[in-house]
């Protein structure tokens, strides 16, 4: 190959990644805002419907994806056991979503982030425990700027709420726990899954988990769903764009990560959250105050030194 072919296939590789992580971006951000637009300044108060709608969208273009596009190979469920850990998995992931997206209707988006960023945090504790597995003394110091961060920022956030916290601080845990248990039940190479064919299977799971907790706990949601979309001409174009956005944020998740590397998905993920903090903020026009801005820095800043300290002491 002439050194011209070869620059051109560079920029075009680099062309490809670039276009990857803005899709990636531009998805985990719109769905947040969406989100917060929906639970907080549309009267949509539904958030487990909401994940549901998100679960059903994934579950189908999963779907699409994988047996009609083939963007990867269909791996099927190869026995029992493994169908149970996916379940589990499932109900996770959904427990993180759901209290995610409750948080979201008494938390400015900018806090949200600000406590979301403390997974590293949870991760290692759960690692510990679940797995004995211990990191360099280092990696555990970079974890106290995290929290301690979080712990400043509610002190100087105006408007912190302690149920959207509580819920916003369970997500962020259910993530992490997630991540570890991910790891442990889904470590065999006989029954390892891709993350697509991972989302593949969790998101009907996680459908049918939900619709029950619909009926109970939002009886309602039909009916006055139907009354907001006569109000709002364009109430069921945003719910369908917002559903979308969740899935794509899962598939440019998954071919950022395999493009390029699990650490570049963590440092882009830190900006990604200093991104969404600050057009939240431009869009809903919360206050902020010094200390809140402090304090979330100096959780970022934390994160960055962790995912390093990661990286050197493996």
């Amino acid at each position: 190959m002439s050194s011209t072919q070869q620059s051109s296939s560079t920029k075009k590789q680099t062309l490809f990644i670039a276009s990857l992580i803005i899709l990636w971006y531009s998805s985990n951000i719109g769905v947040l805002l969406l989100n917060k637009f929906l639970l907080s300044n549309y009267g949509f108060r539904f958030p487990i419907f909401l994940t549901m709608c998100h679960m059903s969208a994934c579950a189908f273009l999963s779907y699409v994806s994988i047996v009609f596009m083939k963007l990867v190979p269909l791996q099927p469920i190869k026995s029992r056991p493994q169908f149970l850990k996916i379940a589990t998995l499932s109900v996770v992931f959904c427990g993180s979503v759901v209290g995610g997206n409750i948080s979201l209707r008494y938390l400015p988006v900018s806090f949200n982030q600000a406590v979301g960023a403390t997974t590293p945090f949870f991760t290692a504790l759960f690692a510990y425990f679940m797995t004995f597995k211990r990191e360099a003394w280092v990696t555990y110091a970079a974890l106290v700027p995290v929290v301690a961060g979080v712990v400043i920022a509610s002190g100087g956030e105006p408007g912190f709420h302690w149920f959207g916290f509580i819920m916003c601080l369970s997500a962020t845990a259910a993530r992490a726990f997630k991540s570890v248990l991910q790891g442990i039940l889904l470590s065999s190479e006989g029954e390892k899954l891709n993350s697509m064919n991972l989302l593949l299977y969790m998101s009907p799971i996680a459908v049918l988990v939900l619709v029950p907790a619909v009926l109970i706990m939002e009886p309602n949601v039909l009916e006055v769903i139907l009354s907001l979309g006569k109000q709002h001409r364009y109430m069921w174009l945003l719910l369908f764009i917002n559903s979308t956005m969740a899935y794509s944020a899962n598939l440019s998740n998954f071919l950022v990560t395999k493009h390029t590397s699990a650490l570049t998905l963590q440092v882009l993920g830190n900006a990604k959250g200093a991104v969404a903090v600050v057009i939240s903020i431009l869009l809903f026009r919360n206050p902020v105050t010094v200390v809140g801005i402090g304090g979330y820095t100096m959780t970022v800043l934390g994160v960055v030194a962790y995912g390093e300290a990661k990286r050197r002491f493996r």
